[in-house]
């Protein structure tokens, strides 16, 4: 006499909980990833009515401090000095095809300092705009 068993052990897995979870993941990461400035130093930057549209590879952002004393940045890394934004910007843009670079100075920002900025971006042949508030 041939015993039966009464249940079968079922060896399928059951993706549907996956796909869900990866959703939710995705989402987050578009939601996060819109609300994040694509420069965080905080600057009060200068108005304008005509914005330019360029996208740019790389923003170099420069903060005054107290004294006279100037902060540098390239992206989100301070780089100290002008020189640390020339070498910083010549590893990051090498190689590219016609690099630009974004320029966020503060207001407070003498003019001789984003004059300093931009002779750099010209003497290394970078495309370069100035970032306004609308």
């Amino acid at each position: 006499m041939a015993i039966k068993r009464g249940s079968k052990v079922d060896n399928s897995f059951s993706a549907s909980s996956m796909t869900d979870l990866m959703f939710l993941l995705l989402i987050f990461m578009i939601i996060a990833t819109t609300l994040i400035s694509p420069n965080a130093v905080k600057l009060m930057l200068p108005k304008s009515a005509n914005q330019l549209k360029d996208k740019a590879i790389t923003t170099v952002s420069i903060k005054k401090e107290a004294a006279g004393r100037y902060s540098y940045y390239v992206e989100l890394e301070n780089v100290g000095s002008r020189q640390g934004v020339e070498r910083a910007l010549k590893a990051r843009l090498e190689g590219q095809q016609e690099p630009t670079v974004s320029l966020h100075a503060d207001k407070t920002v003498e003019w001789d300092e984003v004059v300093q900025v931009m002779n750099i971006a010209k003497d290394n042949g970078y495309k370069l705009i100035a970032a306004t508030q609308p």
